[in-house]
């Protein structure tokens, strides 16, 4: 059952960016076997989710496969280490009798198996849920696919930009008349990784109270359409359609993107009281009692012209000059940061979310972090390398039972 004796406790205060970890105590997760079948993005980010958390994660790779996985990431590359990290590899071949066999053996102890197949692989190699179940009740299978486990899309291929595109996002991002624009991060596959890495966790939890597993899936395209958010519901709720803003906020006047005198910079302004503090910290109290910018109705209507003010008055002073101004008069604000300048900035920094990795064959590292502060469990100093393929197949083998000579006999097969 649940733990929930801790809840009482009195708890120390933690500090954002602290990077010692408790050893005596164990991650959330400790003691929760999963066995990982994905590949490309989505899937491996909700894995790493667990990964980093506790969970004993075997990452199930294709024996002798590319060296080049199917979006073009090298094993060796930042974007296959950042993603992999805390796992041990076993190398099987799930089309073998002796492959499959290894895997149920393993999913017989699991506590969850991940995929991001197309809907219909897991059936055809005959590791999908209702096979799994049969041996492991208990069993939290996760899945994403492109569009949804059935209906007319089922088996349909899909990739980020793709859903980007069809769940509107690309209808809504860039300037007015440009042309549809890609946002520049694969926002679907993180974010329907970190959708069903939430999904498992709380299927874990239920199975607390009921002793039965479950299947959890998601798919690109309703992580997309969640992710619109206050877009998606201005249509569902009002009717209407959202368009191209560029750099203007969709709904709030006063909050933009502004040229400095030697950069650009972020000011958000909207709301009577927010906007009242920028107007008499950027000198222009005038507008206050304008027809034109006295409301918040007044100044959307107006908005083109409201906008062309607040260019003149920003170009006047660079970047430091309204950080400093804006930070004092409580007016969000911020510079548009190339993504070195991320790193170096000194908040960043205390954060402590690039976080290093020694690894045996490519040396230091630092990957990305986890974003997520437990007052319990401070971030770890270092995270575990990602493995090499098949590092850990021996190691996985001899838990179940085989050894050396039997180890070596399905290598010669192909199995492992």
């Amino acid at each position: 059952m649940l733990c929930v004796d801790a809840c009482n406790a009195t708890l120390p205060r933690l500090k954002t960016g602290e990077k010692t970890r408790m050893t005596t105590r164990p991650l959330p997760l400790n003691g929760f076997k999963v066995l990982d079948l994905t590949a490309h993005r989505a899937g491996p980010t909700a894995v790493r989710q667990l990964a980093d958390w506790g969970a004993d994660v075997i990452k199930i790779e294709e024996p002798g496969g590319p060296d080049v996985d199917a979006t073009g990431s090298r094993r060796n590359g930042p974007d296959f280490q950042n993603l992999h990290r805390n796992k041990r590899s076993l190398t099987l071949n799930l089309k073998s009798p002796e492959g499959k066999k290894i895997f149920f053996d393993l999913a017989k102890t699991a506590d969850v198996v991940v995929e991001n197949f197309r809907s219909t692989v897991k059936h055809k190699l005959g590791v999908d849920y209702e096979s799994v179940k049969k041996i492991n009740p208990r069993i939290v299978y996760g899945s994403i696919s492109g569009f949804g486990q059935d209906g007319p899309y089922e088996g349909r291929p899909g990739v980020d930009q793709i859903a980007q595109g069809m769940g509107g996002l690309m209808s809504i991002t860039g300037h007015a008349g440009g042309g549809p624009v890609r946002v520049g991060i694969a926002i679907n596959d993180t974010s329907s990784g970190l959708l069903l890495a939430n999904g498992i966790v709380l299927a874990l939890l239920d199975r607390e109270r009921t002793g039965e597993g479950q299947w959890v899936f998601t798919s690109l395209i309703e992580a997309q359409i969640y992710m619109l958010d206050f877009q998606a519901a201005r249509y569902l709720i009002q009717g209407d359609v959202p368009g191209q803003e560029g750099n203007n906020h969709p709904t709030g006047t006063g909050t933009g993107m502004f040229q400095t005198a030697d950069g650009y910079i972020n000011i958000a302004a909207a709301g009577d009281k927010v906007w009242k503090r920028f107007c008499e910290a950027a000198g222009m109290a005038d507008t206050l009692t304008h027809a034109d910018y006295a409301t918040p109705a007044a100044r959307s209507k107006n908005r083109k012209a409201l906008n062309a003010l607040m260019v003149d008055v920003v170009r006047r002073h660079p970047n430091a000059y309204w950080v400093e101004a804006m930070d004092k008069a409580g007016v969000p604000c911020g510079p548009i940061n190339t993504i070195d300048k991320v790193f170096a900035d000194p908040q960043v920094q205390h954060l402590g979310i690039a976080t290093p990795i020694d690894h045996p064959k490519y040396g230091p590292q630092k990957v990305v972090g986890q974003p997520i502060h437990m007052s319990r469990y401070p971030q770890p100093e270092k995270l575990k390398h990602t493995p090499e393929p098949g590092e850990h197949t021996d190691e996985v083998l001899n838990s179940l039972g085989y050894d050396q000579a039997a180890i070596a006999a399905l290598r010669a097969k192909g199995a492992v």
